[in-house]
């Protein structure tokens, strides 16, 4: 309520200054009075080239319906009002705002886009309880330091106006939470934006921004970044440690390479389209646990990972307008709603099949996982080392991959030759899927054991065991606790540890598709760590199906509010 609320038995005019100043036609008393009761007045889209003073006042002067009678009911009790905190005048002809700003302070919402601005007043570091200001739409090419005495702003929205430069002191912001910064003429982010710890949106869209700074990984709680459509050649390394975010767009840049993102577990969407990507491997893909969105469109990727596979949680992928010649049969194992290809020079998908669209092609490839034709990995690149079995192995994925992939071969046995292009290099994954391998280190479908001196491979991340014939999840696994991903579907396994498999702190995928499995332990939800676990295919009536279109997170919680106690 108003500070100057009267005592009963006094004149309620005395304290008010002497106006009820005329607003003209541009502001109806109506309206006025209906703002001193709720605390709102909305002033959007009557053509105002300035702020009538009756406004600027409406908390100060005496209302014009005061002078006019002093016999109000209980329900018009003028001097009883409510201090105005929201205030939108948005959608006028305002070229600039006055200084009157100052007599508002309890405003806490501050709505003027879509005008003429060209500055904004000082006395704009007296509205100390302002938690949201939007001035987007206008016509802004510096903001006044003043500004950064907001210290309880939430949301700031100064998109589609003239900056060039963002002011010092930004780093104030301690407690904004959403950020909007587009459509302007900004060339660089200073690295003082760190400090905005509390950000959770940022969009930077549409500026000439050609880097970003290595500090932004400091914003710890940061979950939407949109830098579409500016000059990014490069993503700062740093960015892949920030844990929280789940949308990131990148669009419309001059990025050539991918980033990898190894803490980015949560990140459900990434738009890298229209940019200039070459190239697609398993160390950009292994870590996107939880990617439902890719978007790689119109970029100049000529192939696609088997390692496909491991974005479990993956519904929609669009790779049109790229020159993809290709792609791995394993595709067809994912539960994409929607896929992308116009635009490919495709040569083993006929036309006709694509037209049918995603669904057919998933078919179509997972009809060919199985075929006895010609490797798809036959057509290597220039970088692969040939050898006397006249297969391939790829060198460059070993020395900077630390991959080691001899997949998709048909082989009985891995050659001597293939272990020798490791040489001394560290290898941390190993793909020897797809072959005919009997016993380790070759990998097949007729596999049921590993051998305990896997635990010696202290850095080993992923292992796929999927088409074998494994009873039960190997012991040996369960010491590996550098292990992230194992994929063991389509197997015979017909239990699991839950409490060994707790210790395995770094594991975030599990894939037991298609087994045995006649029961789930309920303390397998206790295994929080894990991000994608897949059930489907098994044989055990709880939890049902209902549970399990609930993801990861819905069965981990059904399961641990089972564990008896």
């Amino acid at each position: 309520m108003s500070r100057l609320k009267r005592i009963a038995g006094q004149d309620p005019r005395a304290g008010f200054k002497e106006g009820g100043r005329d607003c003209g036609t541009s502001v109806p008393q109506g309206l006025l009075k209906a703002a001193r009761k709720s605390g709102q007045l909305n002033l959007s889209g009557r053509n105002l080239s300035e702020v009538p003073q009756c406004v600027w006042r409406i908390n100060v002067d005496i209302p014009e319906e005061a002078n006019q009678n002093l016999s109000f009911g209980a329900t018009e009790r003028w001097w009883e009002q409510t201090d105005l905190t929201k205030l939108i005048i948005s959608n006028n002809k305002l070229q600039s705002l006055t200084d009157d700003l100052r007599l508002l302070p309890a405003l806490t919402v501050l709505d003027i886009h879509d005008n003429q601005l060209t500055s904004l007043p000082s006395a704009i570091r007296e509205l100390q309880n302002l938690q949201k200001l939007n001035v987007s739409h206008n016509k802004l090419k510096i903001l006044p330091e003043e500004i950064t005495n907001l210290r309880n702003l939430k949301c700031l929205y100064l998109q589609h106006n003239e900056l060039t430069c963002i002011s010092e002191g930004f780093e104030q912001f301690s407690n904004l939470e959403d950020l909007d910064l587009s459509n302007n003429r900004l060339t660089a982010v200073p690295a003082s934006f760190s400090s905005l710890s509390s950000l959770v949106r940022l969009n930077l869209s549409s500026n000439e921004l050609k880097s970003l700074p290595a500090e932004i990984n400091r914003m710890k709680r940061l979950k939407h970044l949109d830098c579409n459509s500016n000059l990014l050649e490069t993503i700062p390394p740093e960015l892949a440690g920030m844990e929280s975010l789940e949308l990131l767009y990148l669009q419309r840049n001059k990025l050539r390479f991918l980033p990898e993102f190894p803490s980015c577990s949560l990140l459900k969407e990434l738009h890298v389209g229209e940019n200039q990507i070459e190239m697609l491997e398993a160390e950009h893909l292994k870590h996107l646990n939880s990617i439902l969105v890719l978007d790689l469109r119109d970029n100049k990727l000529k192939s696609v990972p088997d390692e496909i596979i491991l974005l479990q949680s993956l519904e929609r992928l669009d790779l049109s307008n790229n020159d993809i010649s290709s792609l791995p049969y394993s595709l067809g194992n994912l539960h994409l709603k929607f896929l992308a290809l116009e635009g490919n020079p495709l040569r083993t998908i006929r036309r006709e099949i694509i037209n049918k669209g995603t669904q057919e092609v998933l078919k179509y490839l997972r009809s060919k996982i199985k075929d006895d034709g010609p490797s798809q990995s036959e057509s290597a690149t220039e970088t692969a080392m040939t050898l006397p079995s006249e297969s391939r192995v790829n060198i460059r994925a070993i020395i900077t991959l630390k991959i080691l992939d001899y997949s998709d071969k048909q082989a009985t046995l891995i050659p001597d030759e293939v272990f020798d292009a490791v040489k001394s290099n560290i290898i941390t994954s190993i793909n020897f899927s797809k072959n005919q391998l009997c016993e380790i280190p070759k990998r097949n479908n007729f596999l049921n054991s590993l051998p305990e001196e896997m635990e010696s491979l202290v850095r080993l991340q992923t292992i796929n065991l999927s088409f074998n014939r494994f009873k039960m999840l190997p012991e040996v696994l369960y010491r590996i606790f550098t292990l992230e991903t194992i994929l063991i579907s389509n197997n015979q396994v017909g239990s699991v540890d839950p409490q060994k498999m707790k210790m395995m702190e770094n594991l975030t995928t599990l894939d037991l598709q298609n087994n045995d499995l006649l029961q789930i332990p309920p303390e397998l939800g206790n295994c929080v760590n894990l991000r994608t676990l897949l059930l489907d295919g098994n044989p055990f009536r709880v939890p049902r199906a209902a549970i399990l279109m609930k993801g990861t997170a819905g069965i981990l919680e059904y399961l641990r509010d089972r564990i008896p106690t």
